[in-house]
C-alpha cells in the first residue's frame, strides 16, 4: 500500500486535512482510500446527502476522456451522522471529526501507470467552503510519494464562503405582505406605463388618428353595434401587441433570474441607453424623424385590407408602426426603466400593458360615445409643444443612465452636484422654451401663448430654483423629492466624512462586518444595495434620514452594505473563483458585484434591492427581511430586531 498525505495546516480557513492511499486488490482493481480529518464543529457532507441541500461529496475521474480506468460504484463510507436543517428543510447526512472513503477503481488499460481522481464537496460550520481537490496515484509499487495537487490555491477557499449556516430561516420565507408589496409595485409600473401611453396620445403621430379610426369603424360597419365591437377589438389588439413586445425578456429572465439585473447595471448598456435617449430627444425637438422602414408599414397596411378579425389585428399593427416616431422614445424609456428596476421582465410587461391600455382606451370610448369626438381639441401647435417637452424630459432621463455608468465604474466624473447642475441647465432650457424665448424647427410662428403654457413654464422655473441648493456644500434642503435620480449624497465634489449613506459607519465586506459585530456584541443590518438602485437611494435619503431611524442605525446596529452591481471592481486574483450553482451551472466570480449578488441569492433566495436582513453574529435571523417601505414600518422593524437580539443573548 502506498500513502500520500495532503500537507496543509488545519485552520478555520482549511478545516479538512486529507490523507490518501492506494491498495492493490487484483491485477485490474485497486482500492483508493481517502482519510479526512475534520476540524471540530465543521461538517463534511456525505455522498448521500439529499438533493437541493448542502453539496454532497463526489469522487470522479479527473478527465472525462477514456483514461484507461473507471470507478466501480460509489465509495464506501465510514460512520455518518444525520440532522434536520431548517435551511433546506431536509435531513442532511454528514461526517464530523473524521471520514474514511474507499473507492474501488477498475483498470481498463494495462499500460497506464498513474490515475487521477477528483474529490469535490462542501464543508460547513457558520460558513461553507467548497472542496475541490485532485489526487494523483502511482500504480508502480516502487514509486514513492506522488505530489497531490489542488485545483485552487488554499487562499481561494476564503472567497468560497458564500453560503452561511443561517439559523431561524423560517423568517426568510416570503410573507403575504411582501407578495402584496410586489403586486403593488407592478401596479405602480402599470400606472407609469399608462401615463406614458397618455403622453403618446398627445403627440402628432397618434392624436389625429383617433377621430379618423373611430369614424372608419362606426361608418364602414354594417351596423352600429358591429362598429362598436370592431373598435373595441381594435383596442384589445393594441394592448396585446405591446404586451407581446415584452415576452422575449421573460425568456431571458427564465434562463437566469440575475441576468436582467446584470444587464441593467452593465456600464456599456447604460451608456447605450444614454446615447439612445439623447438621440430620441433630438427627434422630439424636431431635428429629424425616427421611423421604421416604410416597407413594413406598406405590407402591414395591405394585410389590414383582408377584413374580419385578422384585418383589424393588422390595422392595430399598422398604428404601432406608423406612430413609432412618437411612441418609440417613450417605449425606449419604459424599456430602459424596467430593465434597471428589480422586477425585470414582469415590470416590463406591466408597463407595456399600461401603455397599451392608455393608447387603446380612446378608440374604444369614442366608438361607444361618438358624440364625444366633438369635444376633442383640434390638432395644432400644442401637439408639437408636447413633443418638445417630452424631448427635454428624455434628455434629463438620459443623464440618469450616464450617472449609473459613472457610479458602477467608479469614474468619479458625474458627481452629485455636477448631475444636478446639468438638470438645472436642461430644465432652465425647458422653461425658456415654454415662455417663448427659444424655438425648435417645427414650432409655429405664433406669438401668443396660452395661459396653461405660461403657467407650466413658471412652474418649471420654480423647479429650477428648487434644484439650485443641491449644488451647495451645505444645501438648505436635500431634494428628497428627487431621491434616487441624482447620485447619492456621499458621492460629492465636496469632501465627505464617510463613503457610506448619510455619513454612517458601514462595512462593505461581510466577513469584516461580522467580525466587528462579534467584537462589540451588536446585531447586524445586512444591506443588499446597488450603485444604480433608485429605491436604495430613496430609502437612504427619505427613510434612513429620519432622526429616530438614523440614531438606531448609528448606535444599535453594525451596518454591512454589499453592492451587488459593483461589477467593475475586481476581486484580488487569489480571491477569484468559479462557483458551481445548485443547477450545476458555473458562475465566474471575478468582481465584488459577482460575489455579493451570488451571496444574496444563495443565502436568501432573493435578487432584488434594497433587501435588508437583521441577524446576530451567530447568524440567527432576527426579523423577517425588509425591502422598500415607509418610515414607521422600517422603524418598527428595526426595533423588533433589537428586541429579538436581546432575547437571543
Amino acid at each position: 500500500m502506498l500513502s500520500y498525505t495532503f500537507y496543509f495546516s488545519q485552520t478555520e480557513e482549511n478545516p479538512v486535512v486529507w490523507k490518501s492511499s492506494i491498495n492493490k486488490v487484483s491485477e485490474t482493481e485497486y482500492d483508493v482510500i481517502f482519510e479526512a480529518t475534520i476540524l471540530k464543529e465543521w461538517h463534511l457532507y456525505s455522498q448521500y446527502n439529499p438533493e437541493d441541500a448542502s453539496l454532497p461529496l463526489e469522487i470522479n475521474c479527473y478527465s472525462d476522456k477514456n483514461v484507461g480506468y473507471k470507478l466501480i460504484g460509489k465509495a464506501k463510507e465510514s460512520e455518518t451522522f444525520k440532522e434536520y436543517t431548517e435551511i433546506w428543510e431536509k435531513e442532511e447526512v454528514f461526517f464530523k471529526g473524521s471520514a474514511t472513503l474507499t473507492q474501488r477503481v477498475l483498470i481498463t488499460d494495462p499500460l497506464i501507470t498513474t490515475i487521477k481522481l477528483n474529490v469535490v464537496g462542501q464543508v460547513c460550520k457558520e460558513a461553507c467552503i467548497q472542496i475541490d481537490e485532485v489526487f494523483t496515484f502511482s500504480l508502480k509499487e516502487n514509486k514513492e510519494v506522488i505530489e497531490t495537487v489542488s485545483l485552487d490555491e488554499k487562499s481561494k477557499l476564503l472567497s468560497k464562503k458564500l453560503k452561511l449556516n443561517l439559523k431561524n430561516t423560517a423568517l426568510l420565507k416570503p410573507t403575504s405582505k411582501e407578495e402584496s408589496e410586489s403586486n403593488s409595485s407592478l401596479f405602480n409600473i402599470f400606472l407609469l406605463g399608462f401615463a406614458g401611453g397618455l403622453l403618446a396620445l398627445l403627440t402628432p403621430c397618434v392624436f389625429p388618428m383617433i377621430p379618423l379610426t373611430v369614424s372608419f369603424f362606426t361608418k364602414q360597419s354594417q351596423s352600429k353595434n358591429k362598429g362598436i365591437s370592431n373598435a373595441i377589438l381594435y383596442g384589445v389588439f393594441i394592448v396585446v401587441i405591446y404586451i407581446l413586445l415584452s415576452l422575449p425578456f421573460h425568456f431571458l429572465d427564465s434562463l437566469d433570474p440575475e441576468i436582467l439585473n446584470t444587464i441593467s447595471t452593465n456600464i456599456w448598456l447604460n451608456i447605450f441607453f444614454f446615447a439612445i435617449l439623447v438621440f430620441f430627444a433630438g427627434s422630439f425637438f424636431g431635428y429629424y424623424e425616427i421611423t421604421l422602414p416604410s416597407s413594413w408599414g406598406n405590407k402591414i397596411d395591405a394585410a389590414s385590407s383582408i377584413g374580419g378579425i385578422i384585418g383589424i389585428f393588422f390595422m392595430a399593427v399598422t398604428l404601432a408602426i406608423v406612430s413609432f416616431s412618437c411612441t418609440g422614445p417613450i417605449l425606449g424609456s419604459l424599456l430602459a426603466g424596467s430593465l434597471t428596476s428589480d422586477g425585470g421582465a414582469m415590470q416590463l410587461t406591466a408597463g407595456m400593458a399600461g401603455f397599451g391600455v392608455a393608447l387603446a382606451l380612446p378608440f374604444a370610448l369614442f366608438a361607444l360615445f361618438p358624440s364625444w369626438l366633438n369635444s376633442l381639441p383640434k390638432s395644432g401647435g400644442w401637439l408639437n409643444t408636447t413633443k418638445v417637452v417630452l424631448g427635454f424630459l428624455e434628455l434629463a432621463l438620459a443623464f440618469k443612465f450616464l450617472s449609473n455608468s459613472d457610479l458602477v465604474g467608479h469614474w468619479n466624473l458625474l458627481k452629485r452636484e455636477i448631475f444636478i447642475g446639468i438638470w438645472i441647465v436642461i430644465f432652465f432650457g425647458l422653461g425658456l422654451y415654454l415662455l417663448g424665448k427659444i424655438k425648435f424647427p417645427h414650432d409655429s410662428p405664433s406669438k401668443k401663448f396660452s395661459f396653461s403654457r405660461i403657467s407650466f413654464g413658471i412652474l418649471v422655473m420654480a423647479f429650477v430654483v428648487y434644484l439650485i441648493p443641491g449644488t451647495f456644500k451645505n444645501p438648505t434642503w436635500n431634494l428628497n423629492a428627487l431621491s434616487g435620480f441624482p447620485p447619492p449624497q456621499f458621492y460629492s465634489i465636496y469632501e465627505q466624512a464617510s463613503e457610506c449613506p448619510l455619513g454612517l459607519n458601514c462595512y462593505k465586506d461581510f466577513d469584516e462586518g461580522l467580525a466587528v459585530a462579534k467584537q462589540v456584541n451588536k446585531p447586524i443590518l445586512l444591506d443588499f444595495t446597488g450603485w444604480a438602485c433608485v429605491n436604495c437611494r430613496k430609502m437612504e435619503e427619505n427613510v434612513w434620514s429620519n432622526p429616530e431611524i438614523y440614531s438606531i442605525l448609528k448606535n444599535e446596529y453594525i451596518l454591512i452594505s454589499l453592492y451587488v452591481d459593483d461589477n467593475e471592481k475586481k476581486l484580488p486574483e487569489d480571491a477569484q473563483f468559479d462557483f458551481k450553482k445548485a443547477n450545476g451551472k458555473i458562475k465566474k466570480i471575478r468582481t465584488y458585484g459577482d460575489k455579493w449578488s451570488t451571496f444574496q441569492v444563495v443565502n436568501f433566495k432573493n435578487a432584488s434591492q434594497p433587501y435588508y436582513v437583521l441577524m446576530n453574529a451567530n447568524l440567527e435571523i432576527l426579523n423577517t427581511p425588509q425591502q422598500y417601505t415607509d418610515i414607521e414600518t422600517y422603524k418598527d422593524w428595526l426595533q423588533k430586531g433589537i428586541e429579538n437580539y436581546r432575547k437571543s443573548q
